[in-house]
């Protein structure tokens, strides 16, 4: 059967893009990074060393003024390969950017804090692997509590500050063989400052193995004396309402429930119109009565609920087994001049 044969146009896709180039992790690339890496890009670099993955919106919160200049500062640094980057399948639409740490930047890390690249332990495929991670949506929600707290500290005239934040391996390595938070943090605000555990939930755990880590986290304040709240993050507010349930009857059968304290929000609370972030009135205590419930708190008005839980005044010491990259602090360097122009 003769028919007609389909136009030449119609046979032309779209052409492929072009691979950017990337230098080559060579000796002499390491020597000229030396004089292109600004304050912020190393900080930067050590936030991806230790949190492992953002997206695109994520470093904006954490350290730029817009998408724009913010994109165009990680072009650069991809191409020198500071960081790489990777783009995840969705049904729909398409998922912003996501990047990690990459070779020239973890290197320059460990000539920085005075470590041998090999004894640090980064390689490059297990840090491009998150990829593939079943972890990878969990480990980035739980990244954008964080950045949208250290957005609000970079505000002008912010009241409030994120004075600290562990990675979900640092707390592993520290608490693991008791409990395994998602991360620890420490907020500060109009003289009140509260360190936190955050459990983040994406209603795939049974609420029951949800329910009793508070056995491990009572465990953990006897060993150290030192009483940490636990707050936990749902996906939705019928979800909060089952998990309260089952957080109330693991609690009310410890042997010290006031060793921990517990209070949950989810995605779906509103709050103070124009303030939606995890530092608003959206955290709502598990107490042993409904007629005690305080109401959804600020977040720093839970460390005067729970005045018993005032932090100490240091992080506390921290001896590993292996080499490993100083804690970053949370909050990005101030900008210099040359920075401005980047």
């Amino acid at each position: 059967m003769i028919t007609n044969p389909t136009p030449q146009r119609a046979l032309r896709g779209h052409m492929p893009k072009r691979p950017t180039p990337r230098a080559a992790t060579t000796g002499e690339h390491h020597a000229r990074l030396a004089s292109r890496l600004t304050l912020r890009d190393r900080w930067l670099a050590r936030m991806l060393y230790e949190h492992k993955v953002f997206t695109t919106h994520q470093i904006v919160e954490l350290g730029y003024p817009s998408v724009r200049a913010a994109n165009h500062r990680l072009l650069d640094l991809f191409k020198w390969r500071v960081v790489d980057r990777f783009q995840p399948f969705v049904g729909l639409g398409t998922a912003p950017m996501h990047y990690v740490l990459d070779i020239a930047g973890a290197v320059a890390l460990a000539y920085e804090d005075g470590i041998d690249p090999k004894a640090l332990g980064y390689r490059h495929e297990d840090a491009i692997g998150v990829a593939h991670s079943l972890r990878l949506a969990h480990t980035v929600g739980t990244n954008g509590i964080f950045t949208s707290l250290v957005a609000l500290s970079r505000q002008s005239g912010a009241h409030g500050r994120l004075t600290a934040w562990w990675s979900e391996m640092r707390c592993k390595r520290l608490f693991g063989d008791m409990v395994r938070p998602d991360a620890y943090g420490r907020w500060r605000e109009n003289g009140h400052q509260i360190e936190f555990f955050l459990e983040f939930d994406f209603g795939t755990e049974d609420l029951a193995t949800l329910a009793s880590k508070l056995h491990g986290y009572e465990k953990l304040a006897l060993a150290t004396g030192i009483t940490t709240p636990v707050l936990v993050w749902l996906p939705t507010n019928r979800r909060e309402a089952s998990a309260r349930k089952a957080l109330a009857t693991v609690l009310s059968g410890l042997d010290r429930p006031t060793l921990v304290p517990i209070a949950t929000s989810t995605a779906q609370t509103t709050s103070v119109v124009g303030e939606s972030t995890p530092a608003a009135a959206r955290w709502l205590p598990v107490v042993e009565s409904a007629s005690r419930r305080p109401g959804r708190l600020r977040l720093a008005e839970l460390a005067q609920l729970w005045p018993y839980a005032e932090p100490p005044g240091a992080a506390t010491p921290t001896v590993l087994a292996r080499q490993e990259l100083a804690l970053p602090d949370p909050l990005p360097p101030a900008p210099t001049a040359s920075q401005f122009r980047r």
